[in-house]
C-alpha cells in the first residue's frame, strides 16, 4: 500500500474510531428535561403547529377498564383525516414521503395515506428517564460499534445521538416494557390478488433483563439484551414447533443464539438461521428474520450513516386496526395493502439513518433507509433496497401506547413487497383476542423459561 493510501486509511479508521465514541457536550446534556425531552426529542412543536409540543404522553381514556387489560379504547376515535395524500396530489407533500411510500401511492391506485391531528403519545417511566440521564454523560460504544463500553444504563443509551450507529443502538435497546405476554398472536399474508393466509399464529412473551424496574446496575458487556419466546399453535404444519431467542449486549462476539423444538422429532436444536436475511418464519416469503419490526438483530453487517431529524408522515396511534366498530376484520386486508380507511397516520419527526452494507458482508438489501420516531425508537419505517438499486421492500410498524401502565407496543408491523405486489401483516392480535399486554414485574418468566431444555419440558407431540 503506497503512503496516499495508508495515510486516507489510516485518517478513516480514526474517523470510525471518533464518531464511535462521539458524546454529546456539557451545554447539550443540559438541554435534556428542558428544550428537549429526557431522552432527547424536541420537546416544542413545529413552526406551523402541526406538530404539536410534548406535554407528557398519553393518559388512559374513560372507557378503559383495568381489568382488562388488552382491550384498548382509542382516544381518538372521533377524530377525522385532516388530509389524504394520494399518486394526484403527493408531489404537495413528497419532503414528508419515504420513497417506499410515493412508489406506493405511484404503483397501487388504491393506496392513499390518510393524516390525523398528531398526537405524542409516548410515556416513560421515572427510572428509564433516570437511567436516560446518566447515560448521557456515561454510555459510549467500543470503537468497532458493535459493543457498548462506559456505564449504561437500562433507558435510551444515546438521548443526544451523534452517529447512525448510536441511533440504531436506540432502537436495539428500547423500552417498550420489561416484560410482556400475547396470548395469541398472528401473521397474515395477502398475495397480489388479495388472498388471505395465515402464515402463523403462536403465544409470545419477552422480557429485557436490563428494564427490570429494580435493578441499579449498569448494563454488562456481555449480559443478555434479551430473551423471546414464540410457542406455535399455527398453522397446522407448525402448531406445537417452539423457539427461544437470546440476544446479546455484545453483537461483536455472541450476537443472536436461538433454539428450536421439533415436535415431529421430539428434539430441540440450534437455529442459528433465525437471523439477519433468512426468510422470516411467519413471513410466508415476504420479509426478512431482521425485518422484523423494521430492524431486530446484530448491527454488525451495515455501516449506519445519520442523515439527520426530519418531519415525516408515520402510522401511529393504530388503535383503529383492532377496533371491530370502526374497522371489521374482513375491512382490514384489501390487495396489496392494508384497507387505507384502517390505518392512522401523523406527522413526527424522525431520525433518518442510512444503512449500507459492509465489504465483505451479504444481503439481500445492500442499502437500507430507515426511519425511527424522535419519541419511541422502536417505531418506524424503511425503504430497503435490491441489488439493482430499486426499492425492494417497504416496512412500517404500527404502534399503539399501553394504558396499564407507561410503555408501548411497538410490535406489530407490516411488510409489503414490492415486486409481486403482496404484503404480510405481522405479530398482530385477531379481534377478540385483545392487544398485547404488560406482565408486572413480579410475574415475569424467570431466565430458565427462556433457556433450550425448557422447550424440550413443555413439548406436548
Amino acid at each position: 500500500m503506497n503512503t496516499r493510501l495508508k495515510t486516507l486509511a489510516l485518517a478513516a479508521a480514526l474517523g470510525a474510531s471518533a464518531m464511535a465514541h462521539a458524546a454529546p457536550t456539557a451545554e447539550e446534556i443540559k438541554q435534556l428535561g428542558s428544550t428537549l425531552t429526557p431522552w432527547g426529542a424536541i420537546k416544542a412543536g413545529n413552526a406551523d403547529g402541526s406538530i404539536p409540543a410534548y406535554t407528557g404522553g398519553i393518559e388512559p381514556p374513560a372507557g378503559y377498564d383495568p381489568a382488562k387489560p388488552g382491550f384498548r379504547p382509542d382516544p381518538f376515535a372521533g377524530e377525522k383525516p385532516l388530509f389524504s395524500i394520494t399518486a394526484a396530489n403527493m408531489a404537495q407533500y413528497e419532503d414528508k414521503l419515504t420513497e417506499g411510500h410515493k412508489e406506493m401511492l405511484r404503483k397501487y391506485p388504491n393506496f392513499r395515506i390518510d393524516v390525523y391531528p398528531t398526537h405524542r403519545t409516548a410515556k416513560y417511566p421515572q427510572y428509564v428517564l433516570d437511567n436516560t440521564l446518566k447515560n448521557a454523560g456515561s454510555c459510549e460504544l467500543a470503537p468497532n460499534e458493535l459493543q457498548l463500553a462506559g456505564t449504561c444504563y437500562g433507558g435510551v443509551l444515546f438521548p443526544i445521538p451523534k452517529n447512525g450507529s448510536q441511533v440504531m443502538w436506540n432502537r436495539a435497546i428500547k423500552y417498550d416494557q420489561y416484560a410482556y405476554y400475547s396470548p395469541r398472536q398472528t401473521s397474515t399474508l395477502v398475495d397480489r390478488s388479495g388472498r388471505r393466509v395465515e402464515t402463523g399464529a403462536f403465544e409470545y412473551w419477552q422480557t429485557f433483563p436490563f428494564m427490570d424496574p429494580s435493578r441499579t446496575a449498569p448494563i454488562g458487556a456481555d449480559e443478555m439484551l434479551e430473551f423471546g419466546r414464540v410457542d406455535w399453535t399455527g398453522p397446522a404444519r407448525k402448531a406445537g414447533e417452539k423457539l427461544v431467542m437470546h440476544d446479546s449486549v455484545d453483537m461483536l462476539n455472541v450476537g443472536r443464539r436461538s433454539w428450536t423444538y421439533m415436535p415431529g422429532q421430539r428434539r430441540v436444536k440450534l437455529s442459528p438461521d433465525v437471523a439477519y436475511d433468512t426468510p422470516s418464519p411467519a413471513g410466508g416469503g415476504v420479509g426478512t428474520v431482521d425485518e422484523t419490526q423494521v430492524f431486530y438483530g446484530s448491527l454488525d453487517r451495515y455501516d449506519y450513516k445519520l442523515l439527520g431529524r426530519k418531519e415525516m408522515f408515520i402510522p401511529y396511534n393504530t388503535f383503529k386496526l383492532h377496533d371491530e366498530k370502526q374497522c371489521a376484520p374482513d375491512q382490514v386486508f384489501t390487495p396489496n395493502h392494508l384497507n387505507p380507511d384502517c390505518v392512522r397516520w401523523e406527522l413526527h419527526r424522525v431520525w433518518v439513518v442510512e444503512a449500507t452494507l459492509k465489504e465483505g458482508k451479504r444481503h439481500v438489501y445492500p442499502r437500507r433507509v430507515i426511519y425511527w420516531d424522535e419519541d419511541i425508537y422502536a417505531v418506524g419505517m424503511a425503504d430497503n433496497y435490491d441489488e439493482a438499486g430499486k426499492i425492494y421492500r417497504v416496512t412500517q410498524t404500527h404502534y399503539y401506547p399501553f394504558y396499564e401502565t407507561t410503555g408501548h407496543n411497538t410490535h406489530e408491523f407490516v411488510v409489503h413487497d414490492l415486486t409481486n405486489g403482496a404484503y404480510v401483516r405481522q405479530a398482530y392480535t385477531p379481534p377478540g383476542a385483545g392487544m398485547m399486554v404488560v406482565t408486572p414485574p413480579q410475574e415475569a418468566k424467570p431466565a430458565s423459561f427462556y433457556e433450550s431444555s425448557a422447550l424440550t419440558r413443555a413439548g406436548v407431540r
